[in-house]
């Protein structure tokens, strides 16, 4: 995909950050857009920053884990539409959590969201995307998809199979020769609102931690702007990239990682307890 003129992208998690600047670079480019969000508040100042394109753009709140309601979504988007060739699979939350600590329930909450809810958005417009002849599926995994953390065990499990999940989808995209590609995103720290909205219980105390401070030093670590990162996802898309990595971070912890593919984990652990005392 070549450029994105009168084409259409559907996107969740299109109320804030990423999915936000993502729907204003491709509007700018002339392409029409569905948009979809939890938020319905953050969900209306997106289409508000839209107003000022010439494009088609249609709204929805809805919740990703929800398969009926994404299959449902899908279907509206090209009846308003008349066809969709780019679905982002971008919305997702977090959880601070020991593994010990995490109740079933928040597992579920966040599986549900972080992986169902690509996995809903990947099959559900798959069909319609083969249908375009020029379709691709960027799904967003994470730094943390990468490599793993203490105290993200749910989220690292989440981001860790998107990674699988697409990879394998990408491989098989290309042996049918369909017309459509897959693009697996690694964000590193974006500076978004994911960190203070994140989930976090009382098991982190278990490890010396505080949930206060840990939001407070994770937001330290979130200094790439989402635009910059919509930019680059973009750019992927066209390129038809394979994998995505955004920010010095990711490129620095995935070189570790690739060196040091067990080591890593003693850093990480000492790096974390020189942290939660400083």
């Amino acid at each position: 995909m070549k450029n994105f003129n009168n084409k259409v992208a559907a996107i969740t998690g299109a109320g804030s950050g990423i999915g936000q600047q993502l729907a204003v670079l491709l509007a700018q480019q002339g392409c029409h857009l569905s948009l979809s969000d939890v938020n319905e508040q953050g969900l209306a100042s997106t289409v508000e920053l839209l107003k000022a394109f010439n494009v088609r753009v249609t709204s929805k709140k809805l919740d990703v884990s929800d398969r009926l309601a994404m299959k449902a979504w899908a279907a509206e988007t090209v009846q308003n539409h008349g066809a969709v060739n780019l679905i982002f699979n971008n919305a997702g939350v977090a959880l601070g959590s020991t593994v010990e600590g995490a109740s079933y329930e928040e597992l579920e909450w966040i599986v549900n969201i972080n992986f169902w809810g690509v996995v809903y958005g990947t099959k559900e417009f798959l069909p319609y995307l083969k249908q375009s002849k020029d379709g691709h599926i960027i799904n967003v995994s994470s730094l943390f998809g990468l490599t793993a953390q203490p105290t993200q065990s749910a989220y690292n499990a989440t981001k860790f199979a998107v990674r699988g999940f697409t990879e394998s989808l990408r491989q098989e995209l290309d042996i049918e020769n369909c017309g459509v590609s897959a693009l697996c995103v690694h964000p590193g720290g974006i500076k978004t609102n994911i960190a203070n909205a994140a989930k976090m219980n009382d098991s982190l105390k278990s490890l010396g931690m505080d949930s206060d401070k840990s939001i407070k030093s994770f937001n330290k670590l979130l200094r790439t702007p989402p635009e910059d990162a919509a930019r680059q996802i973009l750019e992927a898309v066209q390129k038809d990239k394979r994998r995505l990595l955004i920010g010095n971070d990711a490129k620095t912890l995935d070189l570790i990682q690739r060196v040091l593919p067990t080591g890593y984990q003693k850093i990480t652990a000492l790096v974390t307890n020189i942290g939660k005392k400083l």
